[in-house]
C-alpha cells in the first residue's frame, strides 16, 4: 500500500499503523461486546456506589463519582488500604528516566556494550556485523532472571536472559534519517548487522555493594541472533513438509529468530522467547503460492525489512514456505551456551506476546499466550507430562507434547478453553487439517473454527502464583466498532486498553473452564469519554493507558508497563512507564506510577529478583515513537538529530535501548 513516510517519526510508527489492520475473518463477539453485555446500565451505576467496599469496578472519574463512592463506604477514597509502600512520580515526559523517591535506577547495559568474551567496546561510527555480533542487541523487551546457582533463591547473582525484538535504523545509521520504505540505503553489511542486533542476550550479573553489574567474560554469555544461530525444531510441525525449504529439506532446522518480544523462564531455568510480528520480515509475491490463504491470515509478507535481498529464508518466491519456520516460542537453556536452542510447535504459531507458565496443581506445566494483535486470541499450553523438580534434564522436552486451547469468552463471565486437537469439532481434514501439524502451523484458523474470542491486543498474560489468577493485558483496540457504544461501553475506538483477571475453576489452571472479571479499565477517569474503570483512590499520576507487559512480584502484588506507541499524547500525555496495581481489598483497582521513560520510548520486561530487592526493566526505542508530538522538538528523530541522546547524553552517541536495574535506596523490597 502506498505509505507517505512523511507522517511517521519512525519505523515504529510506520509498523504500528500497518498492525491498525484487522486481518481476523471472525464474526464472533469481540470482547468489548461481551464488556457490553456483562456490565449493563445497571450494573456499573450499582457499582459506582460500592466499588471501594466490594472492589467492583465502574466508570468513575476523579471527581463527583469518587466522592460518591467514599461517601456510600463511610471512609476518604485515601484510606484504601493498598499493597504498596511508596511516593509516586508524576505523569509528563521528557528526555530522561524517572523513579520513584528513595529508589535508584542504574544502566546496567545498553545496545552495543559487549557480551561475548573479546567483543570491542560500541562504536556507532564504525559498526559491524563481527562487533554487533558479540554485543548486547537492540530494542531489548523482555527480562527473565535465572539465580546463580541454579535451583537457589539467590536474589544478589544470576543470569539475565533478554530479547531483543527489532530495529530502528533511523536512529542506528548515520545518515539513513527517515525511515527507508524502499530500501534504498540497505547495503548487506547493514542488513547483516540489523540481524545481529535481533534475537536475544544471556548475561550474567551480580550485585555488590548495593549496585549491579555485568560479569565480565562470563562462561554463561550468549549471544542468538536472526542471522546465524541454529536452532532445531521440535513437537508436531517438526519435519512436515510445510517447513521444508530448500536450504532445509528436512524442516526440522531453522536459522535464527526473529521480533522477540516478551518471553518467560521455565522452572527448570530455560528462557523461552516468543517470535511476534515475524510476518515483518518476509519479501515476495504469494501469486501461486499453496500458502497463500494461510499467509493472508498472519499479514505474511510484510516487507517492513529488506532482509529478502540478501538472505532467500525470508523471499517467499524462492522459498514459499519459509514464512511457516517463524511465529513460534523457542526454549534456550543459559546454563549451557552450546546447547541449540529448540522451536517448540506444540504450543502453536501466532504473534506470540510472551510465555509465562505456572506449575499447576497437578504437576503438569501451564504456559499463558497472547496473539498481540486487534481482533486476535487468548491461549494457554498444558503440557502432557509433569514437572520434575529433582531432574532437570527430564524436563528437556516436556513442551513437546501436551494441549493448545484457545479462549472463549462467555458475557456471563464464564471463560471456556477449547483445544486445538486435531480430529475434535472443525479441525479436520475437511477444513484442510490433515493432522496436528496443520492445527498448530495455523493456530489462527483452528481457533477462529472453533468460535474462540476476538480480543483487543492481548499482549503479556502472567499466572499469579500468590493467588491462582491470571492477569491479561489488553493494550488497544482503535478498531472497535461505533455500533457497540452505549453508556457501558462508550469507547468506540478504544485507543486505552483494559487489564483482565481470570479465575481458574478450583484454581486449576489446567481446566477448561474458568471465570473473567475486568480489573481496570485503561485511561483518563477525569475524561468522560475515556469511560475508564479505576478505584476512585487513584490518583491523576496512577491511571495509565495501554497496558503491554506485567510482572507479579515475589509479595505476589501486579506492576503494568505500557506501550502508547506514537499515540501517546492522545492516550494518556504522558511517557510510558512502571505503574503498581492493587488487585485485592478496598484497594482493588488503585494504580501508581512508579517509573516513566525518556521521549518515544516504550516500557518492558519488568522482572523482580527472588528476594524483590531488585526490579529490572528494559527501556527500548528511545527517542522514536510520537517525537513529532515533543514539545519543543516537534519533528522526526535521526541518528544526528535525536529527540533525546539517552541514556549517555554524549555528543555523537545515538540513543541506546537498555536494560535499567532499580533498587530501593535503604535496600529493602521494591514498592514496601
Amino acid at each position: 500500500m502506498p505509505v507517505n513516510d512523511d507522517q511517521f517519526s519512525s519505523r515504529g510508527e510506520y509498523f504500528e499503523s500497518l498492525e491498525d489492520i484487522p486481518v481476523n475473518p471472525s464474526q464472533e463477539p469481540t470482547l468489548g461486546d461481551l464488556i457490553h453485555r456483562r456490565f449493563n446500565r445497571r450494573e456499573l451505576l450499582k457499582g459506582a456506589l460500592g466499588v471501594v467496599a466490594v472492589g467492583t469496578l465502574a466508570r468513575l472519574s476523579l471527581g463527583g463519582a469518587a466522592e460518591a463512592a467514599s461517601a456510600a463506604s463511610g471512609r476518604s477514597s485515601s484510606a484504601a488500604a493498598s499493597d504498596f509502600a511508596f511516593d509516586e512520580i508524576a505523569h509528563g515526559v521528557d528526555q530522561t528516566h524517572h523513579v520513584a523517591p528513595g529508589y535508584s535506577a542504574d544502566i546496567l547495559i545498553r545496545w552495543g556494550d559487549p557480551v561475548l568474551k573479546g567483543a570491542p567496546a560500541f562504536d556507532p561510527m564504525a559498526q559491524s556485523t563481527a562487533a554487533q555480533l558479540g554485543q548486547f542487541g537492540y530494542n531489548n523487551d523482555f527480562v527473565g532472571f535465572v539465580p546463580l546457582p541454579f535451583g537457589s533463591d539467590n536474589g544478589d547473582h544470576g543470569l539475565l536472559c533478554v530479547n531483543h525484538e527489532y530495529t530502528d535504523e533511523e536512529v542506528m545509521f548515520p545518515g539513513h534519517g527517515k525511515h527507508d520504505t524502499a530500501f534504498s540505503k540497505l547495503t548487506p553489511e547493514l542488513v547483516d548487522i540489523e540481524m545481529a542486533c535481533h534475537g536475544g542476550s544471556v548475561i550474567e550479573v551480580k550485585k555488590e555493594g548495593g549496585k549491579w553489574r555485568v560479569v565480565k567474560d562470563s562462561r554463561y554469555a550468549r549471544r542468538i541472533s536472526a542471522l546465524d544461530t541454529a536452532m532445531r525444531v521440535a513437537g508436531p510441525a517438526a519435519g512436515h513438509p510445510r517447513l521444508q525449504t530448500a536450504e532445509d529439506p528436512s524442516g526440522a532446522k531453522v536459522i535464527g529468530t526473529v521480533n522477540n518480544c516478551a518471553g518467560g523462564i521455565t522452572p527448570w531455568g530455560t528462557y523461552l522467547m516468543a517470535e511476534e510480528n515475524f510476518h515483518y520480515y518476509f519479501m515476495g509475491s504469494l501469486e501461486g503460492n499453496p500458502e497463500k490463504e494461510n499467509y493472508q491470515r498472519y499479514g505474511v509478507p510484510g516487507n517492513r525489512y529488506g532482509w529478502a535481498r540478501y538472505h532467500k529464508r525470508f523471499d517467499l518466491n524462492a522459498e514459499p514456505n519459509a514464512g511457516n519456520r517463524y511465529g513460534w516460542v523457542v526454549e534456550v537453556d543459559p546454563l549451557d551456551p552450546d546447547a541449540m536452542p529448540v522451536k517448540r510447535t506444540a504450543l502453536g504459531r501466532f504473534k506470540h506476546e510472551g510465555a509465562e507458565s505456572i506449575v499447576n496443581k497437578d504437576g503438569r506445566l501451564v504456559v499463558y499466550s497472547g496473539d498481540d494483535q486487534r481482533f486476535e486470541f487468548l491461549y494457554k499450553f498444558v503440557t502432557e507430562g509433569r514437572v520434575d523438580t529433582r531432574n532437570r534434564a527430564a524436563n528437556r522436552d516436556l513442551l513437546d507434547a501436551g494441549t493448545l486451547y484457545v479462549a472463549r469468552f462467555d458475557a456471563d463471565g464464564t471463560l471456556s478453553w477449547l483445544p486445538l486437537v486435531h480430529g475434535q469439532g472443525a479441525l479436520t481434514a475437511d477444513n484442510g487439517f490433515h493432522s496436528q501439524a496443520d492445527v498448530v502451523i495455523e493456530a489462527r484458523r483452528a481457533a477462529t473454527l472453533l468460535g474462540a474470542t476476538p480480543m483487543d491486543r492481548p499482549e503479556d498474560v502472567e499466572p499469579n502464583p500468590a493467588n491462582g489468577k491470571v492477569y491479561v493485558m489488553l493494550t488497544n483496540n482503535s478498531k472497535r466498532k461505533a455500533e457497540a457504544v452505549d453508556a457501558a461501553n462508550p469507547r468506540a475506538s478504544n485507543i486505552w486498553g483494559h487489564v483482565l483477571e481470570l479465575t481458574p475453576d478450583d484454581g486449576d489452571h489446567a481446566a477448561t473452564t474458568a471465570r473473567w472479571d475486568i480489573l481496570v479499565k485503561a485511561g483518563n477517569p477525569a475524561d468522560p469519554a475515556a469511560a475508564a474503570m479505576w478505584n476512585p483512590a487513584t490518583s491523576g499520576d496512577g491511571w495509565f493507558a495501554c497496558p503491554d507487559n506485567c510482572a507479579v512480584d515475589p509479595q505476589g502484588r501486579l506492576w503494568v508497563t505500557t506501550d502508547q506507541g506514537s499515540k501517546w499524547k492522545k492516550a494518556s500525555g504522558t511517557a510510558d512507564g512502571v505503574w503498581a496495581l492493587d488487585t485485592q481489598g478496598t484497594a482493588r483497582g488503585t494504580g501508581r506510577m512508579f517509573f516513566r521513560v525518556p521521549v518515544g520510548a516504550e516500557m518492558c520486561g519488568p522482572c523482580f529478583t527472588p528476594d524483590g530487592k531488585t526490579l529490572f526493566v528494559a527501556v527500548q526505542h528511545p527517542a522514536t515513537d510520537g517525537t513529532k508530538d515533543f514539545p519543543g522538538f516537534e519533528r522526526s528523530s535521526t541518528f544526528e538529530d535525536p529527540a533525546t541522546r539517552w541514556p549517555d547524553f554524549k555528543d555523537g552517541m545515538p540513543p541506546r535501548p537498555s536494560v535499567v536495574a532499580i533498587t530501593k535506596d535503604d535496600g529493602g523490597v521494591i514498592g514496601s
